[in-house]
């Protein structure tokens, strides 16, 4: 009984140094053959870490890892030394190897042409072809007349007919951007659009400083139909509010 005891335990004993020498033996090759594939030192993300972070803070969402040189850019960074004072360029997502390009000046970040937001004015965006904007001559710091116009059906009732009308008088452009081309579904339409509107390459983000209300005004406008813009400065007559129907354009 004691023999077979011992000779038990003997079998436990030499099943478990098997195991150390063949992990030890797996971790040796996984060393050798990392040092063959010439391991660098590289930061990567930890946590997602949006655009305009500081190097300081990005500093605490990144770690250092040894991954083949094969797999690293050639400006992949090891260290957020050289890069004190400066900023996200974009989003960042965890798991990304972090380059020098993903870092700029905090300058960079503004928006040529852009203008300050006045006090108690908060922005909005929304995207314009080019004839919508007058041609695309409206600047950064321009004031403009927004327009909406709305689909309806082709019936004798009022009630249902398409409208187009003024909604907002002298609005401030505080930037524009070129947009890339987009598809973009009609809002109008309960489900997806099978042939959805597509913003010519020529078209254009443009931001607006407004109240609240008149940004809800804006959303709606762009959701549910379509947004014009007129060059209106500060000396342009205002007319009242007036909503233009098919019987109205006819006199």
């Amino acid at each position: 009984m004691k023999s077979r005891l011992l000779a038990g335990i003997a079998a436990v004993v030499v099943a478990i140094v098997g195991m150390l020498l063949i992990f030890s033996y797996a971790q040796s090759a996984d060393n050798r053959a990392m040092q063959k594939l010439e391991p660098v030192k590289v930061l990567v993300v930890q946590k997602p870490v949006p655009a305009g972070t500081s190097a300081d803070a990005l500093a605490k969402l990144v770690t250092v890892k040894e991954v083949p040189r094969t797999g690293v850019p050639a400006s992949a960074l090891a260290s957020l030394e050289s890069q004190s004072g400066k900023v996200t360029a974009t989003d960042l997502v965890a798991g990304e190897q972090l380059v020098a390009e993903r870092l700029i000046e905090p300058a960079a970040l503004e928006v040529p042409g852009s203008v300050p937001v006045p006090k108690g004015l908060q922005e909005v965006t929304f995207a314009l072809e080019p004839q919508r904007l007058v041609g695309g001559r409206i600047v950064a710091g321009d004031t403009v007349g927004l327009f909406a116009t709305f689909a309806g059906s082709d019936t004798k009732d009022t009630a249902f007919q398409s409208t187009s009308g003024r909604v907002l008088h002298k609005v401030l452009v505080t930037s524009l951007q070129r947009a890339e081309a987009t598809q973009q579904t009609t809002p109008a339409s309960p489900s997806p659009d099978p042939n959805p509107q597509v913003l010519p390459a020529g078209g254009m983000l443009v931001t607006v400083a407004v109240a609240d209300v008149a940004a809800a005004k804006i959303i709606y406008s762009a959701e549910f139909g379509k947004i014009w813009l007129t060059k209106e400065p500060a000396a342009a007559k205002e007319d009242p509010p007036t909503e233009i129907r098919r019987g109205d354009v006819y006199p």
